[in-house]
């Protein structure tokens, strides 16, 4: 009987220092880390593939703290997002820029932001969807 591994835990893993010719992650380790982080999608303008996701809260003030939350996030572990905050939505855009690609910190922030996002009361896209 084989030993399955067991998935990382991406909440548990914290950014390392990128250098730009830090490795991009490849399409197997994507596919290793997609499931851990389902509701972001991959958008590539201008070619450079990042992670994106829009969190809706039910006014601008609970989007704003949950703006300046993953901010202070992105302090902590030192790499940081692309922020869009609007009111009732806040859109997150990881991606690493000194390697214009994906980063395996991308998809830690992302597991991070999610985390933040479940703790601060981010509308489920049902709930959303009816304000």
């Amino acid at each position: 009987m084989s030993a399955v591994a067991e998935p990382p835990d991406l909440l548990a893993e914290r950014c390392v220092a990128c250098r730009r010719d830090a490795p991009r992650v490849t399409n197997e380790e994507a596919a290793e880390l997609r499931p851990m982080i389902p509701d972001w999608t991959t958008e590539e303008p201008d070619g450079v593939p990042r992670l994106v996701r829009t969190f809706r809260f039910p006014n601008f003030r609970e989007a704003l703290a949950f703006t300046d939350q993953v901010g202070e996030l992105a302090e902590t572990e030192g790499h940081h997002p692309a922020l869009l905050t609007e009111w009732g939505k806040v859109t997150v855009t990881w991606y690493t820029h000194k390697i214009r690609g994906l980063h395996r910190n991308d998809f830690i922030m992302a597991a991070k932001t999610d985390a933040l996002a479940s703790e601060l009361g981010a509308l489920a896209p049902a709930e959303a969807n009816r304000s």
